[in-house]
């Protein structure tokens, strides 16, 4: 074992234990491994600007960061890099790092009660209703690109719809559906019209809020306003934004990765396919080899204190290893036997700050998953698999692109089919439309912290 870094240094082995740059974005579960091997269950590690860090790399240490905030806080404020002033506003990581007043940032009291509106609102759905949801929008996706026999399943159907989806849950007309994917497309992206998309995000939440305080419905938005936790509207709006992103980003990372085995795995599909497998179980093997997100920022520890065998200091920041995890040897000590329908992994996290969201991502991506095979039960790669790119970040891996063809089928005519479950969607006032990106000739385009969170230029 070598010595562990101290709070203020880097540890030692530097730069190859830096987590960000093209060597760590090359291939993330190599230098996992690496580290693995190098420094067992928790690793010594630098993130952006060098500041020291630790990754946990073990099944049963995630578990124990996740389930004891006593010892290892959400808030930020612990961190002894925050408190020396190493992370200014323009920091890579402060804007996924500062502390916030929303429920992934608190502990305790405060925590259960932003966390309670949010689950307890998210439990009202009634599930089906989620689902009819999901096909229609899953269908009309199709209709745009069932006639031209070719796709591309990232930006054509993985992409757009968990947001679609989304829109409609917490209650906006399906006007605003296509707007927020390209504004959440753009947030994500980092273009230099990024902080303006979020701009336009935050005024849609804040006009849909006006509009579900005078014509409240059945819906996510409505939900909050009348849930005893009596949140402002300041944390109605901050927790929509966290769910509506957090729904996009994960689940089409989910959606994808999915369909990405179906297209490259001839068993994996034939198992589908055949009845061996369901789809949920198939999402499940997903969640345990390609989680889509790969490591999460993070924890921050409230004293000194020992981990995997590694000396913790108060303030020290910790990552939960959510990819590493979930191929720890200890609990999986042979990959190629199937986990299907084993929901032990970590790819939702753990403890009390376990994605509350879990199981309508898993209803968006499956029950889109299956519309899409029904409907194009020939639909192919349409580039050799070692064609495939990824773009990879701090917290995560994705899929630039799934170009795929098929045989031309006519459309479904899905839009005008009405959508049961719900109110009817009342207009909002008019707000303004997403931003186009313009860049000046020779001018350098600004990478956002969305690109840094997620990977995506």
């Amino acid at each position: 074992m070598t010595t562990p870094p101290s709070p203020s240094g880097p540890p030692p082995g530097c730069p190859a234990h830096r987590l960000y740059g093209p060597e760590a974005e090359a291939d993330p579960m190599g230098l996992y491994e690496k580290l693995r091997a190098e420094h067992g269950s928790v690793a010594p590690v630098l993130v952006q600007g060098d500041l020291p860090a630790w990754l946990v790399l073990g099944h049963r240490e995630n578990l124990d960061v996740a389930r004891t905030p006593s010892r290892f806080s959400r808030d930020s404020r612990l961190w002894h890099a925050m408190q020396e002033g190493k992370v200014p506003a323009d920091h890579p990581l402060a804007p996924i790092a500062a502390w916030q007043p929303v429920c992934n940032f608190q502990d305790g009291p405060e925590h259960r009660r932003l966390r309670s509106a949010v689950t307890e609102s998210l439990e009202r759905f009634d599930r089906r209703g989620v689902r009819r949801y999901v096909k229609r929008f899953a269908d009309q996706l199709i209709d745009g690109f069932a006639e031209t026999g070719r796709a591309d399943l990232v930006a054509d159907f993985a992409e757009p719809l968990p947001m679609l989806v989304m829109t409609q849950l917490v209650g906006a007309p399906d006007s605003y559906g296509p707007r927020l994917v390209e504004a959440a497309r753009d947030m994500i992206k980092g273009t230099e019209t990024a902080v303006a998309s979020n701009a336009y995000v935050t005024e849609v939440l804040q006009r849909l809020l006006v509009r579900k305080r005078e014509a409240p419905g059945r819906d996510f938005t409505s939900w909050l306003l009348e849930h005893s936790s009596s949140l402002s509207d300041d944390e109605i709006v901050e927790h929509l934004r966290l769910v509506l992103i957090a729904a996009f980003s994960t689940t089409a990372n989910l959606i994808a990765n999915t369909l990405r085995l179906v297209l490259t795995d001839r068993r994996f599909r034939a198992n589908l396919s055949g009845g061996h497998m369901t789809l949920p179980d198939a999402l499940e093997q997903v969640l345990w080899d390609e989680p889509p997100l790969t490591t999460i920022l993070g924890r921050w520890a409230t004293g000194d204190t020992v981990l995997g065998g590694r000396q913790i200091k108060a303030g020290d920041m910790l990552l939960l290893g959510l990819a590493a995890a979930n191929v720890d040897p200890a609990i999986r000590p042979d990959l190629t036997v199937p986990v299907h329908g084993n929901r032990s992994h970590l790819a939702f996290s753990g403890g009390p700050h376990e994605c509350p969201g879990q199981d309508i991502g898993r209803a968006i991506a499956d029950t889109g998953i299956d519309v899409l095979l029904s409907r194009l039960p020939d639909v192919e790669l349409a580039v050799a698999e070692s064609e495939l790119r990824w773009e990879s970040s701090l917290m995560s891996r994705q899929l630039v692109a799934l170009p795929v063809t098929f045989t031309p089928r006519g459309s479904t005519v899905t839009t005008t089919v009405p959508v049961d479950g719900g109110s009817k969607a009342q207009p909002l006032p008019e707000a303004v439309s997403p931003p186009t990106a313009t860049v000046e000739e020779g001018a350098p385009a600004r990478t956002s912290w969305w690109s840094r969170l997620f990977g995506r230029r």
